[in-house]
């Protein structure tokens, strides 16, 4: 897979694209990322990419003409262009799952007042992270980057993620490790008996009341 990213601040990536698992996966070949700044396809001498709003109003809305080119570079037949802003879709499981069947992501990060409308025009979707507003694209960028990037084969094991949150529209199952008694509570004896299929039993069970007590809204 390959993952362009459209931002004005590059830097904002470089820790998170040197640490952990979305290193590890660029390293593995699994995924390119690139992190493109699109000022330097403004057409200003001062690579100005943004401009007070027509019809009066505050703050500064980004241009067409420096997006729609840093699109253009690096599209192809393979790209899925994505817009990262509160008034697009949200953003769910269900949506990662169909993400990491492309080959090829663009995501757009805005910032300022927000985008040139004719900018959607260009773009095959919009997504938005939740019902809240942010003071750019770069956190989403790196939300959506995340949670497809794990999914890819080979990044994990496949094991880690069959169970994960959201996936059978439940909750996940509670986990335990060492030690088995910490300040008076223990862990679940059936974690311990060994009866794997009793396991897979109570791990069920727990995802559904997890789910029934935290997100009762997944089950409907």
């Amino acid at each position: 897979m390959k993952i362009d990213i459209l931002t004005l601040f590059p830097q904002m990536f470089d820790g998170f694209l040197n640490e952990s698992i979305i290193k590890r996966a660029q390293e593995m070949g699994k995924v390119e990322i690139n992190i493109i700044n699109f000022r330097e396809f403004s057409t200003l001498n001062n690579q100005q990419v943004d401009d007070t709003p027509y019809g009066g109003g505050s703050g500064m809305v980004l241009m067409c003409e420096p997006i729609v080119k840093a699109i253009e570079s690096v599209k192809t037949k393979d790209s899925i262009t994505i817009l990262l802003t509160p008034q697009g879709k949200t953003y769910t499981q269900k949506e990662v799952q169909k993400l990491k069947e492309y080959k090829h992501l663009i995501l757009i990060c805005g910032h300022y007042e927000g985008f040139d409308e004719r900018i959607l025009k260009f773009v095959d979707m919009e997504i938005s992270v939740g019902d809240f507003v942010l003071t750019g694209g770069e956190i989403p960028a790196m939300l959506i980057t995340d949670s497809v990037v794990r999914l890819l084969d080979g990044v994990i094991n496949a094991s880690s993620s069959n169970n994960d949150s959201f996936s059978s529209n439940l909750l996940d199952y509670p986990t335990y490790t060492k030690p088995q008694e910490f300040r008076g509570l223990k862990v679940p004896k059936i974690l311990l008996s060994g009866d794997h299929e009793k396991i897979n039993e109570w791990r069920r069970e727990m995802q559904i009341k997890n789910t029934k007590k935290k997100r009762p809204d997944l089950l409907k």
